[in-house]
């Protein structure tokens, strides 16, 4: 629906941005902003209901697995779902002609940032008092992410202030390096994206197991 009504509709409306496009501009984007927003959603909603209601995670613990155990299960999942989301995306864009097979190289970045957004979702899930808690997150930080990360406009057409916004997050990193790696070429640019990437992931990682197993075990 989005590559359709949105990159073609809209798209041919739009001139190409950065020497591409627009709907091969916005497709990396789109690939990005689909990680996050199932890896996020994945691991908020149904592990709160999981902690709270179901209290799956207690009738867990009452096995042999530990909560370090459940944490890392639930954080895989989220990134396993949204990267077999990703397959069904692609399948649809190659109806499109936007079949790259490019596309196998970027998977790594696309599982570092799953992981990270699947660990920010379970520490948003471990801090949160109900199911309302969840609309501060999704409306301050996600929904403005899918939309000012260099995915259906180029940073480098907006403010420096904004650029410096945008590149305080991960998805801004990981969409430069998808669209670099598909349509352009590898530069050593990318590394630093590389690199933010992988700090994200190991902050998160930490404060998320941290924040889980004390609401968990508390």
């Amino acid at each position: 629906m989005y590559l359709g009504g949105f990159g073609i509709g809209f798209g041919r409306y739009v001139p190409p941005i950065e020497q591409l496009p627009f709907i091969e501009f916005y497709f990396p984007g789109l690939i990005c902003t689909t990680i996050m927003l199932v890896s996020y959603f994945e691991t908020t909603y149904p592990n709160y209901s999981k902690l709270n209601y179901q209290k799956t995670y207690l009738t867990i613990l009452l096995t042999k697995i530990t909560s370090r155990q459940i944490w890392f299960g639930e954080t895989l999942w989220g990134c396993t779902k949204s990267i077999l989301s990703i397959f069904g995306l692609i399948l649809v864009a190659s109806l499109f002609g936007l079949f790259n097979p490019k596309v196998i190289l970027i998977l790594p970045v696309l599982f570092l940032l799953a992981w990270i957004f699947s660990a920010f979702g379970i520490w948003v899930m471990s801090l949160a008092k109900s199911y309302d808690s969840f609309i501060y997150s999704t409306s301050g930080l996600i929904v403005p992410l899918s939309l000012f990360s260099g995915t259906v406009f180029s940073l480098n057409d907006v403010p420096n202030w904004v650029q410096f916004l945008a590149y305080l997050f991960p998805l801004s990193h990981a969409v430069e390096i998808c669209r670099a790696v598909i349509y352009k070429s590898f530069t050593y640019d990318l590394l630093l994206n590389f690199g933010v990437l992988i700090v994200y992931a190991g902050a998160l990682t930490y404060l998320s197991l941290r924040t889980f197993e004390k609401r968990l075990l508390n």
